[in-house]
């Protein structure tokens, strides 16, 4: 196992007791926020028949949850900052449970964009962000393994709730399938109750570490945490330019922007998310449009699903051993650009057992992917910042997100075919993945370099001050002398 992360909360957290319950509500907080969004395509064809609209017209139901989910991001990191993370998960809750009982009741298709795709969109970001959060605030060595397995609450809701929509659907119909949903979404209420703040007066610092007081010295934290990669090395001058911040720096860093590592995973993340949630949204209706029955096009994402779910804690076990932490970027990197290559082999691989084959390699794919989405962001900027860098990646990342199931919709609209579009997606996924190859090198290689400047800083400093010193000595001692 790596060596313990120095942090800079004020704070030694506690890496377990009641943090593993935290973890348990984040994985159902968590499950519910990715999942929730991908099980609804169960209705995406009825729908589509019911309201007589097109395959982009009913891709945007998923796309608009999703987009708000992430556009909810800056908000969400607001009132966590200020709040707490249980009192908005459970508000998220909330949210949602009402979304989709008014989407129950919807006679356009622009009623279910308003009530799933937006209200429950900012729950879903309601639960997702804070949970998120809090996990950095109680695990430090073993927070690739915790957050592993909170994201493994994604795989595991949609593996239940895929065939349980079928289910649904065939005895109650889509309105009632819709009602009960918004009940079972409420068990995210009990997952955030579950999120109590960590007790930071029982796991006090060491008396040899300088605690920082507040956010508004992160900067000088960011400087001497060795386990924050790219939050080590700041631009210059940033320290200053923090401290003259209006009252939006107190809710939100935005001097992120600045910030290498985080421009890094933020540009190629925008490019990425243009592919990532297509391909799942469309993998039952491209079943169904193969002439496979409804149930065993349901099954497909149970097994993608199945696949993602063990793969996610294994992929945080591995990313928490002491050859991959150290350069887990180049982990990330490899897991981006193997979704990009599954989706590019799905059109060649024939009927159902070529989905099968498609689905249990996706499933590898994405649970890798997803498994450390946020890990490296965390691992780039550090805990103490990742409160406002998820905020404010979410933000800018909806634009994608919104946009990715519907063009892909279009291209489907457009030829009359899925493979045009999974060809897309893997492009989309294929080039952000060889960026994240070149630039996290180009990364590594400079936090080395600015890493052995500033230990040749310290040692100057140091000598600097042993011969100041003896100077002093010496000219006390002639002065005794004399």
């Amino acid at each position: 196992m790596p060596p313990a992360a120095a942090t800079k909360l004020g704070y030694k957290p506690p890496d377990g007791g009641w943090g593993w319950a935290v973890v348990f509500g984040a994985f159902i907080s968590i499950g519910f926020s990715y999942a929730f969004p991908k099980s609804l395509t169960i209705y995406f064809k009825e729908i589509q028949e019911y309201f007589s609209v097109s395959y982009s017209e009913i891709a945007w139901l998923s796309s608009v949850m999703l987009a708000s989910m992430y556009a909810g991001g800056p908000l969400s990191s607001i009132l966590v900052n200020r709040y707490g993370s249980r009192p908005v998960v459970m508000v998220g809750g909330l949210l949602v449970s009402a979304g989709m009982v008014l989407a129950s009741f919807g006679r356009t298709i622009v009623h279910l964009y308003l009530c799933v795709g937006v209200i429950g969109g900012f729950g879903l970001a309601f639960n997702l962000q804070p949970s998120l959060t809090i996990i950095g605030t109680y695990f430090q060595v073993k927070r690739p393994l915790a957050n592993g397995l909170a994201m493994t609450g994604s795989p595991v809701v949609l593996f239940t709730l895929a065939p349980l929509n079928q289910f649904l659907f065939d005895s109650f119909g889509w309105r009632g399938s819709f009602l009960i949903l918004g009940a079972i979404v409420l068990h995210c209420c009990v997952a955030g109750a579950l999120m109590r703040p960590v007790n930071k007066n029982a796991h006090p610092l060491p008396k040899t570490e300088q605690p920082e007081c507040n956010g508004e010295t992160a900067e000088a934290a960011a400087t001497s945490d060795p386990s924050a990669q790219s939050a080590n090395f700041l631009t210059e001058g940033s320290q200053d330019e923090s401290r003259s911040q209006g009252c939006l720096a107190k809710f939100i860093d935005l001097t992120l922007f600045k910030h290498r590592g985080f421009l890094i995973y933020l540009i190629g993340n925008v490019v990425m998310f243009f592919g990532f949630f297509a391909p799942v949204v469309f993998l039952a209706p491209y079943a169904k449009h193969q002439g496979i029955d409804e149930y065993s096009a349901a099954f497909l994402l149970s097994i993608f699903a199945l696949v993602d779910m063990f793969i996610r804690p294994a992929t945080g076990l591995i990313g928490n051993t002491k050859w991959i932490r150290p350069r887990i970027q180049y982990f990330f990197s490899f897991a981006v650009s193997y979704n990009g290559v599954c989706h590019l082999i799905c059109p060649l691989l024939p009927g159902y057992a070529g989905l099968v084959v498609y689905a249990v390699f996706f499933g590898l794919a994405f649970g890798m992917l997803s498994a450390l989405l946020f890990e490296v962001l965390m691992d780039l900027v550090g805990a103490h910042r990742f409160s406002s860098a998820v905020g404010l990646v979410t933000i800018i990342e909806c634009a994608p997100v919104l946009l990715g199931p519907p063009l892909s919709g279009a291209l489907v609209d457009i030829f009359g075919d899925y493979k045009y579009m999974y060809y897309a997606c893997g492009v989309f996924m294929l080039v952000p993945g060889i960026f994240f190859f070149i630039m996290h090198y180009y990364n590594y290689k400079k936090l080395d370099e600015e890493r052995r400047q500033s230990e040749a800083v310290e040692m100057r400093t140091s000598e600097e001050t042993a011969q100041l010193q003896m100077s002093q000595c010496d000219k006390i001692a002639h002065e005794t002398d004399g």
